[in-house]
């Protein structure tokens, strides 16, 4: 090869490199079964340049919360997934914000302040947040430029109405998301009425969804028939009828444009979790729709595809 065809060669690699989307994620993986589908599709999609993974707090885990969840978020990657080398899992705050002006430290806050450091206004690192919001709520009080660093991406909230604070993930740290709201950086809802309507898998559309696609594919079903059978089944019924949705998932079909959005005014919580109307010049993004079917479609090709270059156990 000559030299001329060996500096094309090495700028196109390099530019394909910078197309990837860099995303890093924050993440209650092991409150619900969501978080786990979540990851799966994140690390396995190689559009994704993924900077690391965070976990995050959520009371209904045993304390301190957010290492309950980093070792969820260990047991996912590296033995379900049996990925040998993989992007940093660092653990996040277990408590979430005491005020709207001190930054809860962590492991994870640092992290996320040392990870979003190369990026700008003009190049972004997408911060993806599917749990409490304390962690990036924590990097914006500590260093308020981070802001022109990140773009803010977040399945939370009930619905785009005066009640729509009343969510788990608002609800675990409504304080987060006031400074988050507050502050200019740029975000993006997926809200939940949205997952109920575009992301509920029936129990059986999840079983002939999921068979016959590997050990990953195998392990997500018993995550689901066991979350199910816990939580949604009837007791002593004989009824399926009621799916279950895949919540957190919304926030990676916005980054592979497979969402419609509007543009609103930024919206403002309350401190009783009350969601008002935004006024002034800042905006937010929130998801209207998602296209379930082709996003569903490029799960399970992305996870075959993973699972013919991974060798994972049964």
């Amino acid at each position: 090869m000559s030299l001329a065809m060996s500096i094309v060669a090495a700028v196109l690699l390099s530019s394909a490199a910078l197309a990837k989307t860099p995303v890093l994620l924050s993440t209650d993986v092991g409150n619900e079964i969501d978080d786990q589908w979540a990851i799966v599709y994140l690390l396995t999609t190689p559009e994704f340049d993924v900077q690391g993974i965070v976990s995050a707090n959520a009371p209904t885990l045993p304390a301190p919360s957010a290492h309950a969840t980093y070792r969820v978020l260990v047991d996912e990657v590296e033995h379900r997934m049996g990925m040998l080398t993989h992007p940093p899992l660092v653990e996040g705050a277990s408590l979430p914000l005491k005020d709207r002006e001190t930054p809860q430290a962590s492991a994870g806050l640092d992290f996320i302040l040392e990870a979003s450091k190369p990026y700008s206004k003009e190049n972004r690192l997408n911060v993806l947040t599917i749990g409490a919001a304390t962690d990036v709520a924590s990097a914006i009080l500590s260093d308020p430029d981070i802001v022109d660093r990140i773009n803010v991406v977040a399945m939370g909230f009930k619905n785009l109405s005066p009640d729509g604070g009343e969510e788990y993930n608002v609800q675990n740290d409504p304080k987060a998301w006031q400074v988050i709201l507050k502050s200019n950086v740029p975000v993006t809802i997926g809200s939940g009425d949205v997952c109920q309507r575009d992301l509920a898998l029936s129990f059986q559309r999840a079983a002939a969804m999921l068979s016959g696609h590997g050990p990953v594919a195998a392990w997500l079903w018993d995550e689901y028939q066991t979350w199910y059978f816990q939580h949604v089944k009837p007791l002593r019924a004989n009824d399926f009828s009621k799916p279950w949705v895949i919540w957190d998932i919304i926030t990676l079909a916005y980054l592979e444009g497979l969402t419609t959005q509007k543009t609103i005014e930024r919206p403002v919580l309350a401190g009783d979790l009350s969601l008002g109307e935004g006024k002034g010049e800042s905006k937010a993004i929130w998801i209207e729709k998602v296209d379930s079917a082709r996003l569903w479609k490029q799960f399970i090709e992305r996870l075959d595809a993973y699972q013919r270059t991974h060798a994972i156990r049964p």
